[in-house]
């Protein structure tokens, strides 16, 4: 696990001590974290997840916004509990009271998307096509089914599969 991601969490916890005046658990820190998210805070578990491939690839911005906002999220709920909305007024003021950083919710990290298969549903409308994800094409198997808004007939899987 990298080192400099780990001082720049305790110097977030530092800070909000700081600023606080009251001592804050530490978090659990780890680098299991895929796909398009750079951080997760798991407030109830005190555990901060981190995206191993953004923070290779984006290491600056992510010690500067991305692991603030993480552990803003942990500090926002062991002062003000879980009632709080996760990017709401609480955070929000953590954001900028504390580390000085506009309460951004999104990153903009460069991230590759998945190709994604989906199956081809269709009704008697003109233009009646409706891609499924593998787990709707599975709830349909099941026995599960689908009508068109429109037309009100029973979508059909036309045997068609694309990737997007």
């Amino acid at each position: 696990m990298p080192e400099q991601l780990l001082s720049h969490v305790e110097r977030c916890y530092l800070q909000a001590e700081a600023f606080f005046k009251q001592p804050f658990a530490r978090a659990e820190v780890s680098f299991k974290l895929r796909g398009q998210k750079a951080g997760v805070a798991h407030l109830t578990e005190n555990k901060l997840r981190f995206n191993p491939q953004l923070y290779r690839e984006n290491r600056e911005d992510f010690l500067r916004q991305t692991v603030p906002h993480e552990v803003a999220h942990l500090i926002a709920h062991q002062l003000f509990g879980l009632k709080i909305q996760p990017h709401g007024e609480e955070w929000q003021l953590i954001m900028r009271g504390v580390y000085e950083l506009p309460p951004n919710r999104c990153h903009s990290y460069a991230v590759q998307r998945r190709a994604v298969s989906r199956y081809i549903y269709s009704c008697s409308c003109p233009q009646g096509e409706f891609p499924f994800s593998a787990q709707r094409h599975a709830m349909v198997a099941k026995g599960r089914r689908y009508y068109c808004r429109r037309c009100k007939v029973t979508l059909s899987y036309t045997g068609e599969q694309r990737v997007e």
